[in-house]
């Protein structure tokens, strides 16, 4: 009776649990489809090629299961990593093709992995409450919040980084590892890879700092495995590469500074890189500098708050655990995110740089654990000394999480007053002028492509958003034009022999004369 009661009790406990989150991520996820507004066209792109797949195994160009998803044709062909495409692509199957959809899904990975550093601080420390103060301040916080609004793989790098992380911890409480721990972390350092472009730079990298677990001959023999059966992960990619030339590259050539320069250009221009991108000034003033990707005037990206307590962790770490492998290896992983921004273009590029606030976020762990540490009351304290070291630590913590409180709530006001202004960044004018371009009678619709890039995918998608037939629009060319009568909608800057039929914003609609 006991045992069933015990049981009960837990089950109870496991539903609220449950309830509680679905609750949270509802609140996380209020408002998704107006803030930010619109749908960015390298979003369309993502959730089109996600529907494609989900309905015929191939993505755009017509390849499938491609290895590579290419978006957009010409000139503005790129080559995206799959996973976060797939892993849509099976929602897709489930539920219909929307905006609500695609964006609480990115939303969904980057929700999680703020859980999964909760659990990892928990487990790190052994407290629950440190555990909730880390996940719950990883929810607040602005970095991770914009992003996970933005339907492009780039919002998944948080949770390949915790996947990695997990398994690295748990791997590196055994002194002998197993087949289960070595696939573990080559199979998380393989989803970093294919997630996003920054895991290319990153998963290499994470692999090589395995070292810094290598206390004995069988935990080296161990991590030796681990690069064997990650390097056997790349395999695809190197067939890929040789069937394809230059899909591999695409993404590289198209963000780096290095190709073709001088090795010693290249390396000033790194260090300045690198110096540029732990600035303080991008993390908690400015943040990042497009609109798209940040409001702006809600300033940095990370809280003064936490960074403090990042700050303070970091010190505990070369105090007093540098001797602790784990620790080691987390300030290691907290200089290497900052590779993917330094070897490319852009200061404080948001999306590469996302690895940088999950160990900013783990390395506030030592100085809650002080902050939060029973140590023993000397005399003074035990005749009620109110300046006693350990109040003061309560009231410190206290202070950095009212400080943290107060910063979210500003951000969200703030996020929540100027995010929906930045449609024209997000091609929220292009719903208005397709609206009017299906009005029409004729068919097909010509999309072409103007000034402002591939604006083609934006019909596209809302097309598979609406059921409508692929048939009913043509994708011309750059150089092709459209058939004396026909219905064009273009980013073009104007149109020459034409009716003009709706102009929003950027974009045209008209009837070719």
């Amino acid at each position: 009776m006991e045992i069933q009661t015990l049981l009960t009790k837990k089950n109870l406990r496991r539903a609220f649990v449950a309830a509680a989150l679905v609750v949270l991520f509802l609140l996380y996820t209020n408002g998704i489809t107006r803030n930010p507004p619109g749908f960015y066209m390298d979003e369309s792109a993502t959730a089109y090629n996600a529907y494609l797949i989900s309905r015929t195994g191939a993505d755009e160009s017509g390849r499938h299961f491609p290895l590579l998803i290419q978006f957009y044709t010409g000139p503005s062909t790129s080559y995206v990593n799959p996973v976060t495409i797939y892993l849509l692509a099976i929602a897709f199957r489930v539920l219909p093709p929307s905006i609500l959809v695609a964006r609480a899904f990115a939303a969904f990975w980057m929700f999680s992995a703020c859980l999964l550093l909760g659990v990892l601080a928990k487990r790190l420390s052994g407290r629950t409450s440190i555990g909730i103060i880390v996940g719950g301040t990883a929810l607040l916080t602005p970095w991770f919040f914009e992003e996970s609004r933005l339907v492009w793989d780039a919002h998944f790098v948080p949770m390949a980084v915790m996947l990695f992380l997990l398994a690295a911890y748990h791997a590196h409480k055994k002194d002998k590892w197993t087949w289960r721990e070595i696939a573990t972390l080559a199979g998380s350092l393989a989803v970093l890879t294919y997630g996003y472009f920054a895991g290319r730079v990153l998963a290499p990298c994470f692999a090589l700092g395995l070292l810094f677990f290598a206390a004995s001959r069988d935990r080296l023999l161990g991590i030796l495995k681990v690069w064997i059966a990650y390097a056997l992960t790349l395999v695809p990619t190197l067939i890929f590469g040789w069937m394809h030339p230059g899909a591999v590259e695409n993404r590289w050539e198209r963000a780096t500074y290095m190709k073709g320069v001088p090795w010693r250009d290249s390396l000033n221009e790194f260090i300045r890189r690198f110096l540029q991108d732990q600035s303080v000034i991008g993390l908690l003033q400015t943040g990042h500098p497009l609109v798209r990707h940040h409001v702006v005037e809600a300033g940095g990206v990370f809280f003064f708050a936490t960074f403090t307590l990042s700050m303070l962790g970091l010190l505990f770490v070369v105090l007093r655990h540098l001797r602790e492998s784990w620790w080691r290896f987390t300030l290691y992983g907290f200089v290497v995110s900052i590779l993917p921004g330094a070897i490319t273009y852009e200061p404080f590029h948001a999306l590469r740089l996302l690895a940088l606030p999950v160990f900013l976020s783990l390395l506030t762990v030592p100085a809650l654990e002080w902050m939060l540490s029973r140590g023993q009351n000397n005399a003074q304290n035990i005749q009620g000394n109110p300046f006693s070291r350990r109040a003061v630590r309560f009231a410190l913590l206290g202070f950095l999480l009212t400080l943290t409180i107060w910063e979210a709530a500003r951000f969200q006001r703030i996020y929540r007053r100027y995010g929906p202004e930045r449609g024209p960044f997000f091609d929220a004018p292009y719903k208005e002028a397709y609206d009017a371009a299906v009005a029409q009678p004729q068919r097909p619709i010509y999309l072409r492509d103007g000034f402002y890039g591939p604006a083609y995918i934006d019909g596209l998608w809302y097309a598979a958003i609406e059921g409508r037939r692929r048939s009913e629009f043509v994708h011309l060319d750059r150089d092709a034009k459209p058939p004396p009568g026909g219905i064009v909608l273009s980013d073009e800057q104007n149109c020459e022999h034409c009716e003009m039929i709706k102009r929003s914003g950027i974009y045209l609609v008209y009837r070719q004369k």
